[in-house]
């Protein structure tokens, strides 16, 4: 699972390395091809990219050679990324069902959770877990205002999941929104809010994996 996360990682980077390419090259075209292109979807942007001519003007030409070329690397690693995916997705429902079924909680983030867990006993406890994380609270306390802060130490692709997850939550769940309304109505910032729920969130997910072993 470690390897099939690593490989689609270096995909989407690249992806988006090639889309962004492709972008620069459009914004830079002849007005004409520009506006034929950026008006289209990004998909349709694509295929259309994907299949440009090279024609007699020895400019155009090469500008369509590159263009295509750059289209069909987003297409192919796109195919790629979603391939990865989908055995990610296998693998974990065999696992962990309950842990994927869980709101917020997709196919990726699922397999990053798994890996950085690994096995009953790894963490000693779920702060041990929350540490690793990048999720803990550090005191940041100045003068006479308590506060705290998250740690930017840790694993940081766990990190990304765990982020990942609470935008999820903050955008499709009830109870999380009335969560960070609570927060913030007790004194709290926004930011401050959803730093309480990253750890809460942590310590929950480390309970369920912990759990899912043992049953």
């Amino acid at each position: 699972m470690r390897a099939l996360l690593v490989a689609r990682e270096g995909a989407v980077v690249a992806q988006t390395a090639a889309r962004n390419e492709l972008r620069a090259l459009i914004v830079s075209a002849p007005p004409e091809l520009r506006e034929r292109l950026e008006g289209l979807p990004p998909t349709a942007r694509l295929q259309a990219c994907a299949r440009l001519r090279r024609g007699r003007d020895r400019e155009r030409a090469a500008l369509a050679l590159a263009l295509r070329s750059l289209a069909r690397r987003v297409l192919a690693l796109r195919e790629e990324a979603d391939e990865l995916e989908a055995e990610l997705e296998l693998r974990v429902r065999s696992l962990a069902p309950r842990l994927l079924a869980r709101r917020g909680v997709g196919p990726i983030s699922a397999a990053v959770l798994l890996v950085s867990w690994s096995q009953p006993g790894r963490l000693r406890s779920e702060a041990a877990f929350a540490r690793l994380g990048g999720v803990a609270p550090i005191p940041a306390s100045s003068g006479k205002i308590v506060r705290h802060r998250l740690d930017r130490g840790g694993d940081r692709r766990l990190n990304r999941a765990l982020h990942t997850i609470v935008v999820g939550l903050r955008r499709i769940d009830p109870e999380t929104k009335r969560y960070i309304a609570r927060r913030v109505a007790e004194g709290k910032s926004e930011r401050e809010a959803v730093r309480c729920l990253k750890r809460y969130l942590a310590r929950s997910l480390f309970r369920q994996l912990e759990a899912m072993r043992k049953t």
